[in-house]
């Protein structure tokens, strides 16, 4: 019975992703053994061996400074280079043009071997972690872990697809042949209603002195949280880039620890975007999940993001423009995206599309074409009891990655919504504001300011940058041929 399915299932994947191949699957494309796997299209299992888990990766942190666990990592400090590394003449801290030293944008050397969350809190304006620049001058900036580094091909998708689309209908061909897609009725819908918390927020401050924390049971497993950017050495996340986004991720981090002027979204009120779901500071700390037929709602992150899950809904998807993308709505960029979903049994599938390009800050820029596939699916103990969710992302964007990336993390669960505080809404009022010196400054009700608007659409944090910091570089001349955001 159970090779007849698996049969089906080959003829019906074959179809979706390759309709004029009639041969042997195997004979169409070049894919592990698909035996092997529970799914064609998630759970596969990193490329690398992880050793045993207990939430505290110290051993594995890059950077000179980790913010949220609070820890002090560097090899050597105060413009000391560490023992058997020989230094480059020029690098992040000291160039005055890193347009220019775009030979070096590959060689970890070049922003001092640091994560790029350490590049983005290296000057200690993290509420939750050390700086590691001494007086505010960058040739003294610390040094990261030369020989720690997650290696790229356990972040790159393991599965043969090349669209989020395809993905979603090759899952979705999996539910059918093995007689779904699951129809829950209220009494059959899994009872993942409540509050949840990732791994990193228990963990939170651990690395301050007197602070302790329990290590976290193997339960709680999950790879390293590349996308939180402690894991990886700067080329690393730049070799997932295509030229345009790894120019923009150096300009990034360059203006972050060399020219300390932050562009968090939040303090210009701005919106934060959908990658800010990843991110260490909005990720969410704080999940609330409710699910009832037709619908699975996430409420959690920064300004308590809502994401709706549309289940059985179809996008629309109009072939006629290049531009556009799958959307449930007007052809209008959402913030958070459009969601659509199914389920197979007990796991939840989901399409998001139709979102806003944008960046979050240690993270990468992403486009307006980016679209993300999600599984979330239950883990129990050896009990069989619930103990929180599996959420594996795979995230499409042709504009900005060479390939397509993966990200796993765990959410715990914790309770009933009624053992915790609820959710307020969230309004930011703007008290920051661009300065003289084109870095953020605070500014005190009554004052009178002159403020120029940016436009919001077309990368104002790097316009700012542009205007203020970069008038004697050699700045490349832009790429009009570029869709979607700019």
């Amino acid at each position: 019975m159970y090779s007849t399915i698996k049969n089906k299932l080959k003829a019906s994947i074959t179809y979706i992703l390759f309709p004029a191949c009639t041969a042997v699957f195997s004979a169409c494309v070049s894919l592990p053994a698909v035996l092997a796997q529970d799914s064609l299209g998630y759970g596969w299992p990193v490329p690398i061996m992880l050793g045993d888990y207990d939430g505290y990766p110290e051993e594995q942190f890059v950077g000179s400074v980790t913010p949220w666990y609070w820890e002090e990592n560097a090899t050597a400090r105060s413009g000391d280079v560490p023992e058997n590394i020989i230094p480059l003449e020029t690098d992040l801290f000291t160039s005055n043009d890193f347009y220019a030293d775009r030979e070096f944008w590959m060689d970890p050397r070049y922003y001092r071997c640091n994560s790029p969350i350490a590049l983005d809190s290296i000057h200690g304006d993290y509420s939750s972690g050390p700086g590691a620049i001494d007086n505010n001058d960058t040739a003294t900036a610390a040094w990261g872990h030369c020989e720690r580094d997650y290696p790229r091909e356990a972040i790159i998708s393991p599965y043969p697809f090349s669209s989020a689309q395809i993905h979603y209908s090759a899952l979705l061909a999996e539910a059918i042949v093995a007689g779904g897609p699951t129809r829950h009725t209220k009494a059959s819908l899994p009872d993942w209603n409540g509050r949840y918390t990732r791994n990193l927020d228990q963990a939170f401050g651990r690395g301050r002195v007197g602070e302790t924390s329990a290590n976290l049971p193997q339960i709680n497993s999950e790879p390293p949280q590349w996308v939180v950017g402690w894991a990886n050495q700067m080329p690393t996340i730049l070799s997932l880039l295509t030229p345009e986004y790894q120019e923009r991720y150096v300009q990034q981090m360059y203006h972050k620890a060399n020219s300390n002027a932050a562009q968090f979204s939040l303090m210009y009120c701005r919106p934060e975007g959908l990658l800010r779901w990843w991110s260490g500071p909005g990720g969410p700390r704080q999940l609330d999940v409710t699910v009832v037929p037709g619908r699975v709602q996430f409420m959690g992150g920064t300004d308590n993001a809502l994401r709706q899950v549309q289940v059985e809904r179809e996008f629309i998807i109009d072939h006629a423009s290049v531009l556009s993308v799958p959307r449930l709505g007007q052809d209008v960029r959402q913030w958070l995206g459009e969601t659509i979903g199914f389920w197979n049994d007990n796991i939840l599938v989901t399409w998001t599309s139709n979102i806003q390009g944008w960046f979050t800050h240690s993270s990468w820029e992403y486009s307006n074409q980016m679209q993300i596939i999600e599984i979330w699916s239950e883990r129990e103990d050896a009990n069989g009891n619930f103990v929180g969710l599996e959420h594996e992302t795979i995230f499409y964007d042709p504009e900005a990655f060479m390939e397509p990336v993966r990200d796993i993390r765990f959410f715990t669960y914790l309770g009933d919504y009624a053992q915790y505080a609820p959710f307020n809404h969230e309004h930011c009022n703007q008290t920051i504001f661009t300065g003289p010196d084109g870095r953020a400054a605070q500014v005190s009700p009554g004052t009178t300011i002159d403020y120029k608007v940016y436009d919001l659409y077309d990368r104002p944090w790097a316009k700012i940058w542009e205007e203020y910091f970069e008038q004697d570089m050699n700045r490349p001349v832009e790429d009009d041929s570029l869709g979607g955001f700019r």
